[in-house]
């Protein structure tokens, strides 16, 4: 664990899709909060982290299956208020003395609405402002009982329990969801429950900043480090850090593997050469990455392919530098979440990505990655902290595997070439209407099918495309941008006009979920 010296807020993972998002509400309430699953957390563990209050997750298990996942007793002995959401007031309940009952046409699953009772309490102020609250339901069991000492302030149809209180304890409890953005006034909930909790709010970037520089100095010493730069805002916040932390110790190495943007290889190497005078290696490596990925279509051996070069690349260079021991990586919380569950919990796997997952022993490489559990925005907060230019900042994220994942299907120089071409032009038009800043991401897929059109007086069989622009905040869950029509039309005429191989244009109007952000 972190030394952090911070006021600390323990989040007990039962393997939620969502638990994340706990982390991201209290985060923004500028509160330190760790998350664990329900396996690690043990008596002595409880008593080393010394949290000031405790969450206990949704999840999908049933705690009236046998083995299913428990907090530890003590949890309810520390004299510190608890959290109990979906999931975890099951457990709360059915371990304090309630009872916790089967589906059985009570289940709820999206919006729904709280009503008050009578009786209001701190953990409510800001709610029930038009009698009812909006809230996210996701559950199949529910309670039947409350336990001793509870008592109940919000019902909804299909929780008669959905807001519970032993307010003696502290001990809270609720059915809904309110760290996601479906609970349009969980920040107000969170906020209400670390005020009773006494959190006084020092959890800042700046904090985090001078916490990872400790850390990194602790942890390499007088080694040498390795930093595998895509050029994107994450692995490149992480080597300014790392920079900071230890100088000269630091070298990095950019992979210009053929999947990158327009100009983008040019780019990267400027600024950190002569802004930053960091150390720096240009690997270019187009062709072994191509070569590998020649003919492969499955997008998740791609990424495997990716991921195994990234590594091989990295141990060429690694052997080059005398007393390399660690390789520096810039992957972010929702990378690990869509990888594994975070800390190895029980949630479910959605794909894998190229820099997670640790490094092959051959390496001989230490793993050190800084932003392991920042979100996107808290990277782009600690960028700002650290000088980065804001232009910069304020770029769309880029995944690692680069256009492979925009270019669904055979990967060939030409479908790239013009792939690279279209998204300039793409960009180029939302920066001339003033959208860049409103986006979240943006981007074009060139698709793996060609299709009929005119143009003058002559047949084409070019390529497809599709325009992709998303509203995030944190990564887990986006919006399509309602661009006006328009926009779309005038942007769909300069990419046929400008881009020789492409004479159709799509614009993807999917969310996440059910969709992903990028097309593989």
């Amino acid at each position: 664990m972190t030394e952090i010296q911070h006021e600390r807020l323990l989040i007990i993972d039962f393997g939620s899709q969502v638990t994340q998002l706990i982390a991201r509400r209290l985060r923004e309430l500028d509160v330190y909060c760790e998350i664990h699953p329900f396996q690690k957390v043990t008596d002595a563990f409880l008593d080393d982290m010394a949290p000031r209050a405790i969450i206990l997750s949704g999840g999908p298990a049933s705690v009236i299956d046998d083995g299913s996942p428990r907090p530890p007793n003590k949890v309810f002995k520390m004299g510190v208020p608890v959290l109990g959401i979906c999931y975890g007031q099951q457990v709360m309940m059915h371990m304090l003395g309630g009872r916790v009952e089967r589906g059985d046409g009570t289940a709820e699953f999206g919006r729904a609405y709280v009503t008050p009772t009578e009786t209001r309490i701190d953990l409510l102020n800001g709610w029930f402002l038009e009698q009812r609250e909006q809230v996210w339901m996701s559950h199949g069991d529910h309670v039947a009982a409350i336990a001793p000492g509870f008592d109940i302030y919000g019902t909804s149809p299909g929780a008669p329990f959905a807001v519970t209180a032993d307010l003696e304890r502290r001990f809270y409890a609720v059915q809904f969801h309110p760290e996601v953005h479906h609970t349009p006034n969980g920040k107000t909930f969170f906020q209400n429950f670390i005020q009773d909790a006494g959190f006084t709010g020092d959890w800042t970037m700046a904090a985090y900043r001078e916490e990872a520089v400790r850390h990194i100095r602790e942890q390499v010493g007088d080694k040498q480090v390795i930093c595998g730069l895509s050029g994107g805002v994450d692995s490149s916040v992480a080597a300014v850090l790392i920079h900071e932390a230890i100088g000269d110790q630091l070298t990095c190495v950019f992979v210009d593997h053929g999947l990158l943007r327009q100009g983008e290889a040019d780019e990267v190497v400027s600024m950190f050469r002569d802004h930053y005078n960091i150390p720096l290696i240009h690997a270019d490596e187009a062709d072994l990455f191509l070569g590998e990925l020649d003919g492969v279509s499955d997008p998740e051996t791609k990424r495997k392919i990716i991921g195994r070069l990234f590594i091989d690349v990295f141990q060429k260079y690694a052997n080059s530098i005398e007393g390399a021991e660690f390789l520096a990586q810039g992957t972010l919380y929702p990378d690990v979440i869509e990888s594994v569950s975070f800390s190895g919990g029980p949630s479910v796997t959605i794909k894998s990505h190229h820099n997670v997952g640790g490094l092959p022993e051959k390496m001989g490489l230490k793993l050190i990655e800084p932003l392991r559990e920042l979100f996107k925005d808290e990277v782009r907060a600690l960028g700002m902290e650290l000088g980065l230019p804001a232009s910069f900042i304020g770029r769309h994220p880029f995944p690692g595997p680069g256009l492979a994942i925009r270019c669904p299907g055979e990967i060939t120089r030409e479908k790239l070439d013009i792939l690279r071409k279209a998204d300039a032009v793409y960009i180029d038009q939302i920066r001339k209407h003033g959208l860049y800043d409103e986006i979240w991401q943006a981007f074009v897929a060139i698709l793996p099918v060609r299709t009929v059109g005119v143009m003058g007086d002559s047949r084409t069989y070019d390529f497809a495309c599709a325009l992709r622009a998303v509203n995030s905040v944190d990564g887990m869950t986006a919006d399509y941008y309602p661009f006006s029509h328009e926009f779309l039309g005038e942007t769909a005429t300069r990419i046929i006009n400008e881009v020789r191989g492409i004479n159709r244009v799509t614009y993807d109007i999917t969310s996440k979920p059910p969709g992903t952000i990028e097309w593989e």
